[in-house]
């Protein structure tokens, strides 16, 4: 589960720092996540969480399934990435996946309470958006799969080198 719209804050910070004005505002996703979090806990069931701050999702996903030893298994479809932020990240040269987020959470969560989990987190103050984007599997270890939204399926590599931006 991904706990909103993922890239916002680092296609902001880019923006800013290039001195690249669009014709919507795109902000940063900047907030606290222990509504989020706690509101998970409480309905139960999760078995890892994580910010998608350096490397975002992309990363995130990667460092779960490498200490898991498990497979991730994304579909692209799901993944709540607002259509401002496609454009933008698309003329920066960026992949949306690869982008800083601050105020997201991704967790994973028994399969058999996701649904449960996901209607309670819609209903915090920083979850509105958020999305069941996959699930967990065996194989292939320690590996992150994207189905795209043809329909295609490739790996989902950790970024390489520095987080872009840098926001730190």
């Amino acid at each position: 589960i991904v706990s909103g719209f993922i890239g916002d804050h680092g296609i902001a910070l880019a923006s800013i720092r290039e001195g690249i004005e669009f014709e919507t505002t795109i902000e940063s996703d900047v907030a606290p996540i222990w509504d989020v979090i706690e509101t998970a806990l409480k309905v139960g069931g999760v078995h890892a969480a994580k910010d998608p701050t350096r490397g975002g999702l992309s990363m995130a996903l990667n460092e779960m399934a490498s200490k898991s030893g498990l497979s991730i298994w994304i579909r692209e479809k799901d993944i709540p990435i607002r259509e401002e932020v496609k454009a933008a990240s698309e003329m920066l040269g960026l992949n949306p996946l690869e982008v800083t987020c601050e105020g997201v959470a991704v967790l994973v969560v028994d399969s058999s309470l996701a649904e449960e989990v996901l209607e309670a987190i819609r209903k915090t103050k920083h979850g509105a958006h958020a999305s069941i984007i996959g699930e967990v599997k065996k194989e292939p270890a320690r590996k992150v799969l994207l189905e795209t939204v043809v329909g295609g399926r490739k790996l989902l590599e950790p970024p390489l080198g520095e987080p872009t931006p840098r926001v730190c």
